[in-house]
C-alpha cells in the first residue's frame, strides 16, 4: 500500500472514529439537553452582565461569573418558578370548576349575544351560533383539553422531583462555566468546524443574533405584555389573572393577532354585561399599553430584524413548542434562521463559483 493510500485510510479511520465518539457523546449527554440549552441561552443572553461585574473587579472570572449567576437565580429563575405554580394553581382551579359544571359558560354568550343587535342576532341564529348548549358543550371541553395539559405536566414535573432538581443544578452549574469561559469555548468550537471560517463566523453571528432576538424581542416583550394583560385584569376584577397572563404572552407570539385574541373577548363580555368602565379600561389597556409594548420595546431590545418573516416565526416556534415544549420557543425560530443562513451562504458560494 503507498504511502498516499496509507494517509488516507488512517484519516478515513480516524473521521469514523470522530463521527462515533460524537454521537456516543451526544447520546451520553441527550437527557439533560433542555438544562444545557438554557444555561448557554442564559450565558449568551447575561453576558453583559458578567462583562459588567468583570470591569468591576478585573482579572476575577470566577467571581464575576458567580455575580452573574447569583443576579440570574433571585431575578428571573426563581420568580419565574413562583409564576409558575401560580399559574399552575390557578389551571387545577378552572379545570376542576369547569369538570363540576360550576362554571356556565352558556350563560356568559346568552349575555353577549343578547347586548348585540338586532341584526346580528338574526344572522347568528340563522348561521348556527344561536344554540348555547352546543356552545358551551365545545367550549368545556376545549378548556378542560387546555387546562388538563397544564396539570398533566406539573404533576410530571413534580412526579419526578429528584429530576428536576438536578436538571435545576445542572444548568446552574453549567451555566456558571459558559458565563466565564463561553467566550473562549465558543472560539474552539468554531475553530474545530470543517468549514471555512468565514463561513463558521458567518453562522456563529447569525446564531448569537437571532438568540438575543428570541429572547429579547419575543420572550421579553411577551412577558411585558402578559403582565400588563395580567394587572388590567386584576384592576377590572376578572379572576385568574396569572393564567391569562401567561395566555397573553403567549398569544403575543402570534404575528397580527397578538394579545388582542384575550383582552378583546374580555371587553366584549365585560361591556355586554353592563361593566361599561371596565370594559372601557380593558380596551384603552389593550389598544394603547398592551398593543404598543410590541412596537416600542422591540426595536430597543432587539435594534435589528432577525430577517425572519412573520409567518416562518410563527410556524417554527410552534413546531418548537410542539417538539420541544417551552424550549422550542428559542429553538423553533434558531434552527429557522441557521436555515435560512446556511442556504444563503450556499447560494452565494455558488454564484461565486459560476462566476469564477
Amino acid at each position: 500500500m503507498s504511502g498516499g493510500s496509507a494517509k488516507g485510510v488512517e484519516q478515513g479511520g480516524f473521521l469514523l472514529f470522530l463521527a462515533f465518539v460524537s454521537a456516543a457523546f451526544l447520546a451520553v449527554v441527550l437527557p439533560f439537553a433542555r438544562p444545557l440549552l438554557w444555561a448557554a441561552l442564559a450565558a449568551i443572553l447575561f453576558q453583559p452582565l458578567y462583562r459588567w461585574f468583570l470591569a468591576k473587579r478585573p482579572e476575577k472570572e470566577s467571581q464575576s461569573a458567580l455575580a452573574s449567576l447569583i443576579v440570574i437565580l433571585f431575578a428571573v429563575v426563581l420568580p419565574a418558578l413562583w409564576i409558575g405554580s401560580a399559574v399552575v394553581d390557578e389551571a387545577a382551579g378552572l379545570y376542576v370548576a369547569f369538570r363540576e359544571g360550576n362554571v356556565d359558560v352558556s350563560t356568559y354568550f346568552e349575555q353577549v349575544f343578547g347586548a348585540l343587535p338586532a341584526n346580528i342576532q338574526a344572522s347568528l341564529d340563522s348561521a348556527g351560533f344561536g344554540d348555547f348548549s352546543e356552545v358551551q358543550a365545545r367550549v368545556t371541553a376545549f378548556v378542560q383539553a387546555s387546562l388538563g395539559l397544564i396539570a398533566q405536566q406539573a404533576i410530571a414535573i413534580g412526579g419526578s422531583v429528584f429530576g428536576f432538581v438536578l436538571a435545576f443544578g445542572i444548568a446552574l452549574y453549567v451555566g456558571f462555566f459558559l458565563l466565564r469561559d463561553g467566550r473562549a469555548i465558543g472560539d474552539a468550537i468554531l475553530a474545530a468546524l470543517p468549514m471555512e471560517r468565514s463561513v463558521a463566523d458567518r453562522l456563529a453571528e447569525r446564531f448569537l443574533t437571532i438568540v438575543r432576538a428570541t429572547i429579547k424581542g419575543s420572550v421579553v416583550v411577551g412577558l411585558a405584555q402578559g403582565a400588563l394583560g395580567a394587572l388590567t385584569f386584576w384592576i377590572v376584577g376578572i379572576p385568574s389573572v396569572l393564567l391569562l397572563g401567561v395566555i397573553m404572552a403567549i398569544a403575543s407570539l402570534l404575528p397580527a393577532l397578538g394579545p388582542a385574541i384575550v383582552w378583546v373577548p374580555a371587553a366584549v363580555y365585560l361591556l355586554a354585561t353592563g361593566a361599561i368602565w371596565e370594559g372601557v379600561v380593558v380596551i384603552v389597556s389593550g389598544v394603547a399599553l398592551i398593543g404598543m409594548v410590541d412596537n416600542v420595546l422591540r426595536p430597543i431590545l432587539v435594534g435589528r430584524d432577525t430577517g425572519i418573516p412573520d409567518w416562518l416565526i410563527l410556524v417554527t416556534t410552534l413546531g418548537g413548542i410542539a417538539l420541544m415544549g417551552l424550549s422550542g420557543i428559542v429553538v423553533g425560530p434558531l434552527v429557522c434562521g441557521l436555515f435560512l443562513a446556511a442556504w444563503g451562504i450556499f447560494a452565494e458560494q455558488r454564484a461565486e463559483g459560476a462566476q469564477a
